[in-house]
């Protein structure tokens, strides 16, 4: 009952991952029909039910498009984990900087926070890149996501959501 069931939306358009238990609720009580089944059984006293894998509600949901998360990662990602003011790239010794200093007024936000090597933080210090003498190699910037951002970590593991999530093809390292 604990396995995830990938929910769409009228048009086909992914909403969210739920579990199997909420799925079999919304599809009981016609909310949504099953597209795929999964593996496993829900068992009641006289039946046997299969359990869904990817379900499609009857109805269309209208919902903003999602957005993504701020976080360290997800700032590496956006960057190419490069360096924004050097351009040297690696996993290890990034940090993050924030593009005009908290303490001078600066936000925790996608458009004040950039990519920096330890040696690039500690020479721009509490300056901003003009005053330190830095020159970003790129404006930061919010992601655009689309809708199957939901989805992509699932997409490694389940098999069967792949034809619904169009244009998704395996990150050579694997990575979604």
């Amino acid at each position: 009952m604990n396995s995830s069931v990938l929910v769409l939306n009228q048009n086909y358009e992914p909403l969210n991952v739920c579990n199997a238990r909420r799925a079999f609720i919304l599809v009981h009580r016609g909310k949504a029909e099953v597209l795929e089944h999964g593996r496993g059984h829900l068992r009641s006293a006289s039946t046997i039910f299969p359990l869904p894998s990817v379900i499609r509600l009857v109805y269309l949901i209208k919902r903003p498009r999602p957005q993504m998360r701020l976080s360290r990662r997800e700032v590496f990602n956006r960057d190419g984990h490069t360096c924004q003011y050097c351009g040297r790239r690696g996993q290890r010794d990034l940090t993050l900087d924030h593009v005009l200093p908290r303490h001078r007024g600066g936000r925790h936000t996608w458009e004040n926070l950039v990519t920096a090597c330890k040696t690039c933080n500690h020479r721009k210090a509490g300056y901003t890149p003009q005053e330190a003498k830095m020159a970003l190699l790129s404006t930061p910037h919010q992601p655009r996501v689309s809708s199957y951002y939901v989805v992509y970590p699932y997409l490694d593991n389940q098999e069967a959501w792949r034809k619904f999530v169009p244009g998704w093809e395996p990150a050579a390292d694997g990575v979604a």
